[in-house]
């Protein structure tokens, strides 16, 4: 187990909610934590962006309320993602909002950037990184990131296409940091092999979206628990930035997921009307043959808990 400081230690799960774009809100957030997982959203799911301050105070004070009544089971810190594009014209509002609220854990993506970390660190924060291979790994620790999240192949939204293996043992072989593993974790043993391979946590999103707190469709939810990974369509039509999506969703959109064309990098659109990305195809990783009904997430983490002791009693761990 590597170094572990700040809001990342004595987790009561070795788990990390993924944040997902439009889907992660406050409510689901919150029971993440309750939970015992770190709960995650992207700042850029508060629209408009004045909304961000309500939600921050939403969760840290049911959060905190929470703990005062559990002072033996607190729940787990919560992040907030930060894409650190120059697309995002909200990053500096939207950080100062966070330094305000004092947010634990930040995970930012597509950049590092040294004054966003800078930012964290000046009251206590932590930052995790995500990245898809170990020459970004290097970049992000270069500019201040405490800690990263390698992004394998068969992780949804985004996602690399670097083995796990591959990606988890070239990254141990420098860093003795926080080390999360995102791609296709959707059981409690995968969380245990994510550990074995030597990552600290394991990053789980797909599967959150087939919660009731989600906010996300019924068909999106009932897709995931239909679909498993024959179902997963990697492409960067949508956003210009390869990612998996549900084949299904790629059809209803009228389009055939096995001969899309290929999109032009350099005009990135997150979230915009123009690509229908995240809204009408549905972002959605490979691990989601797991997903087997749609569930609370208390129930769901549960699941995984008892899933993860299974596994850990069948290694003798």
């Amino acid at each position: 187990m590597s170094r572990l400081s700040g809001a990342l230690k004595h987790l009561p799960l070795p788990i990390i909610g993924s944040p997902l774009f439009i889907i992660s809100n406050p409510k689901l957030v919150i029971e993440q934590c309750k939970a015992g997982v770190v709960g995650a959203m992207p700042a850029l799911n508060a629209r408009p962006a004045a909304m961000l301050e309500d939600w921050l105070a939403e969760i840290t004070e049911t959060l905190a309320a929470y703990n005062l009544a559990n002072p033996g089971q607190p729940a787990a810190p919560f992040a907030i993602n930060q894409i650190v594009h120059k697309s995002n014209d909200r990053l500096e509002h939207d950080m100062a909002l966070c330094v305000r609220f004092k947010v634990p854990i930040y995970i930012t993506s597509l950049g590092a950037r040294e004054d966003i970390n800078a930012a964290a660190h000046s009251y206590g924060g932590v930052v995790l990184h995500d990245v898809i291979n170990n020459r970004h790994a290097h970049k992000a620790i270069e500019k201040g990131a405490d800690g990263l999240i390698a992004v394998a192949c068969g992780a949804g939204g985004h996602a690399g296409v670097k083995s796990p293996f591959a990606l988890i043992q070239e990254i141990r072989q420098w860093f003795d940091g926080p080390l999360a593993l995102s791609g296709s974790i959707a059981s409690g043993g995968a969380v245990l092999a994510a550990q074995a391979m030597g990552a600290d946590f394991a990053y789980i999103g797909s599967a959150f979206i087939a919660t009731e707190e989600a906010r996300a469709s019924d068909a999106y939810k009932q897709a995931i628990v239909d679909s498993n990974s024959d179902d997963i369509v990697y492409s960067n039509l949508f956003t210009g930035v390869h990612g998996n999506y549900l084949a299904p969703s790629i059809r209803a959109a009228g389009m055939d997921p096995d001969h899309l064309p290929e999109s032009d990098p350099s005009k990135m659109n997150f979230g915009g009307d123009k690509s229908k990305a995240w809204k009408d195809i549905w972002g959605c990783g490979q691990g989601i043959g797991a997903v087997s009904q749609v569930q609370s997430t208390a129930a769901f983490v549960a699941q995984l808990k008892r899933e993860y002791q299974q596994a850990r009693q069948r290694l003798a761990l």
